[in-house]
């Protein structure tokens, strides 16, 4: 078999961290009620970690894990940049997606789950409405 026939994927730490606390993090909103519709959803650049609805509300969900808060909590992780591009990923999710899934009387809001997973512990914070929705530009 040629070199170039295989194709293994593979994750950084990194990256493996980040899939495990949106699994937690998923987890956490279905027992909370809520019925997430989309995870990892992508669209070019744009990208969303989870989009959950529970009753008409829609949330365009920022899931931050991090194995320690040593150099600070993962929901502090989410700056004015990161909000700014949330909104516009949750824009072309409306776009795409939002006619099919999104309540007709839908309220929008941006969630944050912060997700601290050690060896001996996990700790979850659900952040609700962390944040406005920024202004098109």
């Amino acid at each position: 078999m040629a070199r170039h026939d295989l194709f293994i994927m593979t994750q950084t730490k990194s990256q493996a961290l980040g899939a495990l606390g949106e699994r937690i993090a998923a987890r956490w909103l279905l027992r909370d009620g809520w019925q997430v519709v989309d995870r990892r959803w992508r669209s070019g650049r744009r990208d969303l970690d989870l989009v959950a609805i529970r009753d008409n509300v829609v949330a365009f969900v920022e899931v931050k894990t991090r194995r320690t808060t040593w150099s600070g909590g993962p929901v502090e992780a989410v700056n004015w940049r990161k909000q700014r591009e949330l909104t516009r990923s949750a824009q072309a999710w409306l776009d795409q997606r939002g006619v099919l899934l999104a309540p007709n009387d839908a309220v929008f809001r941006f969630d944050i789950v912060g997700v601290v997973a050690s060896r001996e512990r996990v700790g979850v914070h659900h952040v609700e409405g962390a944040f406005p929705a920024f202004a098109p530009q």
